[in-house]
């Protein structure tokens, strides 16, 4: 995991372009051990060997990098240059006097005030691999070697520190201890450590850790919002279906009551049948009795002898009635739908008052 650091250096001269830019040309970074102090006490030593920091990959990255007033607690990225960029490094970066030199261009109005007003401290700010690594260099021994140095932006700062400052770590949080050079003493980090509060617990982390949980944690939150959404549509579709369902098996019970048994239909089926054949000896066989209900063909039966017969209002009993003296006549006299014989020949004189007499008894016997 790659760790944020800090470096620092002085603005010794600089000049103005006709539009009111600062150029200037420092050295940015050199080889060294420096000292840093983990929040449990301890001391670790961290050396910034030159094969690292004068590699091709830490060179390139010292161009065209932004220019920043203060380190912000982030990575400047194409996010959040125009929020932080008040310049750019040029493409010259190079290797002088065993330091890293780059020139640049500040561009932003107030941070040119306030370097003429004395603000002239660069610190860089890059990330890179700290490896456990013992050695020495110069006369120093070291504990840990940061390697894969990429410079991320670099700041103009009111005091920059004597060595590189941990923004972020993996396994705890720690801080640059300063060098005062007068007593030769280390003192603590002057930046003041945001406060997170974990299971209870109360911690100082730096600000851009802080960050970085508090990002995680909304990731975390907002997962686990998208998951419910998830669920509660799953849910919803599961009562949709649920609803349609017992819609389908209510309409299956409806029909399984609609429907007729193997005996009912073949009880139907003889019926019709019979029915057909009681009438087709008025109707003939001109008569389609396709698409025809039983009421349909009983009452043109019927009308075959009763030639103003209307069965509107008439009750089943009725028609059925009717339509059995009717029938019963039929049979008795031998009347055809055409012929001597027919219902309604002079042969037939008297058939209204027998059939009305049939229709009579059939009625009587149906009370």
């Amino acid at each position: 995991m790659k760790l944020q650091r800090y470096d620092k250096s002085y603005i010794k001269d600089y000049g103005e372009t006709p539009e009111g830019y600062i150029t200037v040309t420092v050295p940015i970074t050199r080889p060294g051990v420096f000292p840093y102090q983990r929040q449990d006490g301890t001391v670790q030593m961290e050396a910034k060997l030159p094969d690292e920091i004068f590699s091709d990959r830490t060179i390139r990255s010292a161009r065209s990098k932004p220019v920043t007033d203060e380190h912000p607690n982030e990575p400047v990225t194409i996010d959040n240059y125009q929020t932080y960029a008040k310049g750019m490094s040029h493409t010259d970066a190079r290797v002088e006097d065993l330091k890293l030199y780059v020139s640049m261009t500040i561009t932003d109005k107030d941070l040119i005030q306030k370097i003429y007003d004395g603000k002239r401290e660069i610190s860089i700010g890059f990330m890179s691999d700290v490896v456990a690594e013992s050695g020495t260099y110069n006369g120093q021994q070291y504990e840990y070697v940061q390697r894969n140095i990429e410079i991320n932006h670099i700041a103009i700062v009111d005091q920059g520190r004597a060595g590189p400052e941990v923004a972020i770590r993996s396994d705890s949080d720690a801080w640059q201890i300063d060098s005062d050079n007068k007593n030769n003493q280390l003192k603590g980090g002057n930046s003041k450590m945001a406060k997170i509060k974990i299971k209870g617990t109360e911690y100082e982390v730096d600000d851009a850790v802080k960050a970085h949980i508090e990002e995680l944690a909304a990731k975390k939150e907002k997962e686990k919002e998208q998951k419910g959404d998830s669920v509660d549509t799953l849910i919803g579709r599961i009562d949709a279906l649920e609803a349609k369902l017992e819609a389908k098996e209510e309409e299956l019970e409806i029909a399984k009551k609609n429907a007729f048994s193997e005996d009912e239909m073949n009880a139907k089926v003889q019926a019709r049948i019979t029915l057909i054949e009681a009438a087709k000896p008025l109707l003939g066989d001109s008569f389609d009795f396709i698409g025809k209900s039983d009421r349909e063909i009983k009452e043109a039966v019927i009308a075959t002898t009763k030639s103003d017969f209307k069965g509107d209002g008439k009750s089943d009993d009725y028609i059925n009635a009717f339509f059995d003296a009717t029938v019963e006549g039929v049979q008795s006299k031998g009347y055809s739908s055409t012929g001597a014989n027919n219902a309604f020949t002079g042969d037939a004189a008297n058939s209204d008052k027998e059939l009305e007499e049939l229709k009579n008894k059939r009625l009587n016997m149906r009370k």
